[in-house]
């Protein structure tokens, strides 16, 4: 096979994982006239192959792949210009689908398809290269991104430095547990005795008051909480005086990032458990994505995700909840799943936030969205556990390819 005929779906993988497989010279895309009219997508998703090192010619065949006639017709004319060629029916619509059986019986076309349940192509007929054909193909976070036209942006933290904070990862959300009825007032004394931290080349110190306001309240200095900080290597210097204040000094601007910031012990908890579990070739924590990658950030949708890790081609798009899980965020997710991810993409929001509401779990799973609660998280493996049942899939092997997890 020389020429891969491909049906265009929403579903972005089902576009672009025959030609990873099969490397074929030339990739003609059957695709409704609007997806041919959209230089963006297309110029996008040539970035994508040629970032993934397939040296395939893109060619886009404008069609309407409700009319089962008119894609016969294209079929038809794609063939005569590329003889040696096969037709992938893992997309596609039903008319699309229906024409490709027709011309098959007329033409012999060959045709295969990709099974998501096994993770293997299948020859549907006279497509002997592609019987029992193993997909060992393993993407990375960005790549998820860019198949579907999209781009991943800066988020709020430098994933190369990472590394550095996964030892004191499990010890740091030990803390938050113990003080996570009032972790959120815990942040907003450590915001306000610490602004002169966030100014240019500022300080990373923090000494104030042992009591603050905040919108009417009077929060009282976490003594207990900061000395389990400092213990922890966290702070240093703490000095807690009732008629002086209180002072310390944070370890580094990482770290003060992470005790201003509610979320973020969550956040970096399940990047570690998702590292940890031993079973992704690429984990991100704080992945923002840019919608439309052809345009500027300031004209286009994006998005952050906290944590986004991938096993071989299913990405699990994780959002870290430390309140009550509101709908809104269980249909954002949902919507980014659907639109980055494809049928093999797993939804999962972890929350520490209390006992979660029945009508939530219930309209979680009408979205097919795992909920990941204080019942898992109460053991120290109970995260990565989870995350693993998760991600099983029996047909894809611990780090497909003999790839090392990124810890980038």
């Amino acid at each position: 096979m020389r020429t891969l005929i491909e049906l265009y779906d929403e579903r972005p993988l089902d576009n672009v994982l025959a030609t990873e497989v099969f490397r074929p010279e030339t990739t003609v895309i059957l695709c409704p006239p609007e997806i041919d009219q959209n230089r963006t997508l297309k110029e996008n998703l040539r970035a994508y192959f040629e970032n993934r090192g397939c040296e395939t010619e893109i060619r886009f065949q404008p069609v309407s792949l409700l009319d089962a006639e008119k894609v016969a017709q294209s079929l038809r004319k794609v063939i005569a210009k590329y003889p040696d060629c096969a037709l992938d029916i893992a997309g596609g619509t039903d008319a699309a689908l229906f024409a490709g059986g027709l011309v098959s019986a007329e033409t012999s076309l060959p045709v295969f398809t990709y099974s998501r349940r096994r993770n293997t192509f299948f020859d549907i007929r006279g497509a002997e290269f592609a019987r029992d054909v193993p997909c060992l193909v393993t993407l990375r976070v960005q790549d998820c991104f860019q198949m579907a036209g999209g781009a991943m942006l800066p988020g709020r933290m430098d994933n190369q430095c990472l590394s550095e904070y996964l030892p004191i990862a499990d010890d740091f959300f030990r803390i938050y547990q113990q003080n996570r009825q009032q972790w959120p007032n815990i942040v907003t004394y450590i915001q306000r005795i610490s602004q002169a931290a966030l100014t240019a080349n500022g300080p990373l110190t923090a000494s104030g008051p042992m009591q603050v306001r905040d919108n009417g309240r009077v929060l009282e200095a976490p003594e207990r909480a900061l000395a389990s900080l400092e213990q922890l290597g966290l702070i240093s210097g703490l000095s807690v005086d009732p008629a002086v204040g209180v002072r310390f000094d944070f370890r580094d601007e990482n770290i003060c990032f992470f005790l201003r910031d509610v979320g973020s012990v969550l956040e970096l908890y399940t990047y570690k458990a998702a590292l940890d579990a031993g079973i992704f070739q690429d984990v991100r924590l704080s992945a923002v994505v840019n919608w439309e990658a052809g345009r500027k950030h300031t004209q286009s949708v994006t998005n952050e995700l906290d944590v986004v890790a991938v096993r071989g081609v299913m990405p699990v798009f994780i959002s870290c909840k430390t309140c009550e899980i509101k709908t809104e965020a269980l249909n954002e997710l949902a919507v980014l799943r659907d639109r980055f991810g494809s049928a093999v993409s797993r939804a999962v929001i972890v929350t520490t936030g209390g006992s979660v509401r029945p009508v939530t779990r219930h309209r979680a799973f009408e979205l097919g969205i795992e909920v990941i609660d204080q019942n898992d998280l109460k053991t120290e493996t109970g995260l990565r556990d989870r995350l693993r049942v998760i991600a099983d899939w029996p047909e894809i092997q611990d780090n497909p390819g003999g790839s090392e997890p990124h810890r980038v």
